[in-house]
């Protein structure tokens, strides 16, 4: 049991996962097959060398020792894992001296290992480098050391992937394939300075995407890309296939088309979407009936509502408030929650819906801390009709479903790996205000008719027309 921890903390301290074999031989083996001969191979964050060895297996025995003299590099800055490396080589009868020549330990974060660059072959760097967020980096005293990657030129910069990547490019490094997060394709913050600088000199030729886990020890949902190098320094749009590995080998192939004024974001029609057509006075929301507002507007008045605080017995727990008319009025009037998080069926897809329906209660209130995965009341101003706001719940949820669709959610967030029937997902509630502010207030009758008729026959493209003519008029 101590042992684990140990390798928990160890695995958590150096940012590694190893990466099974199967995985480079599925995707990584058949797109560079004929190219072992042209490249020398090196795989400076080397782990146990499954990224590496298998290239070394597949050339006959009779030619390996000169194969590995001129085209294998391997490092890693634990000597365990170099001995490691260092053993595997010898079993494929590679004399000693080349093994300790060619398999090295190196701190490869820090600086470059500049002696490689005299190679007969031009590198190819294949890794799986290590991950580890600068939030986490910063919380903890065994991971503090690693703050010094990230000042100077690579300030800005949020993981040590992005730091190992930044130092292939600034060493001329022509063609890699890595295996990274994928916040590096769909990331906001964590990756858009990054994508950025480093876009600006590589093409993205294709990239396997997986929404299944291939590690043992993580969640993180993982990408793997392929780079070449440009010709010409140059911001420009990047087009590739990414073939998506979904639940039970499912593949779904589609073309990604990145844009620069969008940091080369993936996914990103729902965003294009919700500041194009934001209303010119769009409906304010606020977010949780909190401790704090209930104390402030003491009454008389009953409200009855679910503590998010109080789950127990997979229900959330009913209580009885007491409060002004004031507070009960607005607790009342608005009649819509959010659900940040999927469930897992197809009726519990992240969305709005109705308070007393799903909870028959007036409110969802708050006794303690907040938890944006928790059902979340809104509080809506103006203040909507009960029509209006069903209205309002149709909209959103048919264009959230729409977006979906049209991504395959990857303007979402994967929440959990799971046995659902779909991949589920958070979405953020900076995503359900850009959504509520697209919803047009002010109808005429006429015009909610018309909107109503198209969410229910199914026609997406027919509202964002109906919301620009809206628009338009507005002018």
């Amino acid at each position: 049991m101590i042992e684990g921890k140990k390798r928990k903390l160890k695995r958590r301290t150096y940012g590694i996962h190893f990466t099974p074999k199967e995985i480079f031989k599925a995707c990584i083996f058949p797109e560079i097959k004929d190219l072992l001969y042209a490249h020398a191979w090196m795989d400076l964050y080397c782990g146990e060398g499954n990224l590496i060895f298998p290239i070394l297996e597949a050339i006959p025995s009779t030619e390996r020792i000169d194969f590995f003299q001129e085209h294998v590099f391997l490092s890693d800055i634990q000597d365990s894992m170099v001995q490691v490396c260092k053993k595997k080589a010898q079993l494929l009868n590679i004399p000693l001296d080349l093994i300790n020549r060619n398999i090295f330990k190196r701190d490869n974060l820090n600086s470059f290992p500049d002696h490689l660059k005299t190679s007969k072959y031009p590198l190819f760097h294949v890794t799986n480098p290590p991950y580890l967020y600068l939030g986490y980096i910063k919380k903890h005293p065994k991971t503090a050391p690693y703050l010094k990657y990230f000042q100077r030129e690579n300030k800005g910069y949020q993981d040590l992937y992005q730091i190992a990547m930044m130092r292939d490019l600034k060493n001329g490094i022509q063609n890699m394939i890595y295996i990274i997060p994928s916040n590096f394709l769909f990331g906001a913050t964590v990756s858009n300075k990054f994508r950025k600088d480093f876009l600006k000199y590589y093409f993205i030729k294709k990239m396997y995407i997986f929404e299944t886990p291939i590690f043992e020890f993580t969640g993180t949902n993982i990408c793997i890309g392929f780079f070449t190098r440009k010709k010409i320094l140059k911001n420009e749009p990047q087009i590739f296939k990414g073939m998506k590995i979904k639940k039970k080998g499912i593949v779904n192939e589609r073309v990604y088309h990145l844009k620069p004024e969008n940091h080369y974001r993936g996914g990103t029609e729902f965003d294009e979407f919700t500041k194009k057509f934001k209303t010119f006075q769009p409906i304010q929301v606020k977010y949780y009936l909190l401790k704090e507002e209930v104390e402030q507007n003491k009454g008389n008045q009953e409200i009855l509502v679910i503590d998010t605080n109080a789950y127990v017995s997979n229900n959330y727990e009913k209580r009885t408030l007491k409060a002004n008319e004031f507070l009960r009025n607005k607790v009342q009037k608005n009649i819509l929650y959010v659900r940040t998080v999927d469930t897992g069926s197809l009726e519990g897809r992240v969305g709005l819906y109705l308070i007393k329906k799903d909870f028959n209660v007036d409110g969802i209130y708050v006794s303690k801390a907040t938890y944006r995965t928790c059902p979340i009341q809104l509080f809506l101003t103006p203040t909507l009709v009960h029509e209006d706001q069903v209205l309002l719940k149709n909209y959103f949820n048919f264009m959230l479903e729409y977006f979906r669709e049209k991504t395959d959610s990857e303007f979402l967030t994967t929440y959990k790996y799971s046995n659902a029937e779909y991949t589920r997902k958070y979405l953020g509630l900076t995503q359900v205000r850009k959504l509520i502010e697209t919803f047009p207030l002010n109808l005429l009758d006429a015009e909610k008719k018309t909107l109503k008729d198209l969410i229910n026959i199914n026609k997406p493209v027919e509202v964002m027309r109906f919301l620009s003519k809206l628009k338009s008029r507005k002018k």
